[in-house]
């Protein structure tokens, strides 16, 4: 516990310069760029159509929300996970990225992950707009609780900052974890479900419930649906929620004391 009092007592100290530092790592991303801030769109664009042609088109999907579109119903789940597999791709190069700072012996080190999955929320609050004039332009009523989405988002912040707090401080020691990280995202995106819903293989297999729901993405991917289209709250599901940040808990902490241990080489590695 004084490992996290601590480190949440440095996030208060440093709130500003962790935003400054994210302003200016959203920037730089797209510094030099011709189109600029329209690379970030063109792939989860490409990805959605990707999709859509698949399986609505080809396979004829039929969602399992009544009189839902497959679209309207693929993009929530798309949204949080593009958040989610930004950011730990992101914050597990964020200490060769920034190895300069990491070699200041002043600077906090431990919070290049914050300010890399802070970066990482500004494109994912541009996301969040979009998703919802889509909604609005597909003749989706607002609901209550699609206010919702925020909490499901801050979820996702600290699942993939718990991740990436491991994966960052091994990378600096093994590089492969670099390729690692990007196949297990890969096999994550189809586990969460997204594509699909889970009722599809449950139906006649219900053993393979609970093991959909082990992957702690699947909690925030059903809850961006149940926020969006149902208008479920997130304490309709209590053991889901209890599990997930539980797990997420858990994953926190361990990554949080690793990269801690790890922290005084760092700069001689770098």
């Amino acid at each position: 516990m004084h490992l996290l009092r601590q480190f949440v007592h440095e996030l208060k100290d440093k709130r500003k310069m962790i935003a400054d530092l994210a302003g200016s790592d959203f920037r730089k991303r797209f510094a030099g760029s011709y189109f600029g801030v329209v690379w970030m769109f063109v792939n989860p664009v490409v990805t959605v159509l990707i999709f859509f042609f698949i399986f609505q088109l080809g396979m004829k999907s039929v969602p399992p929300v009544p009189d839902t579109p497959y679209v309207i119903w693929l993009i929530p789940g798309l949204v949080p996970w593009f958040f989610f597999n930004e950011s730990v791709s992101g914050i597990t190069n964020s200490l060769h990225e920034y190895h300069y700072l990491v070699k200041k012996v002043v600077f906090p080190v431990e919070l290049l992950p914050v300010i890399k999955v802070c970066s990482c929320a500004l494109v994912h609050a541009c996301f969040l707009v979009i998703m919802f004039v889509v909604f609005l332009i597909g003749g989706n009523m607002p609901l209550v609780t699609w206010i919702q989405v925020l909490y499901y988002s801050l979820a996702t912040l600290i699942l993939a900052l718990g991740i990436g707090f491991l994966t960052s401080s091994v990378n600096v020691f093994f590089k492969d974890m670099t390729q690692i990280v990007a196949i297990c995202l890969q096999f994550g995106m189809w586990l969460a479900p997204i594509m699909y819903w889970d009722g599809m293989f449950t139906a006649e297999r219900p053993w393979m419930a609970p093991l959909f729901k082990i992957n702690p993405v699947y909690y925030i991917v059903t809850g961006y649906r149940d926020s969006m289209l149902t208008g479920n709250w997130f304490w309709e599901r209590p053991l889901n929620t209890l599990y997930f940040w539980a797990v997420t808990a858990a994953i926190f902490y361990i990554g949080l004391k690793i990269f801690t241990k790890l922290r005084p080489h760092f700069s001689d590695v770098l």
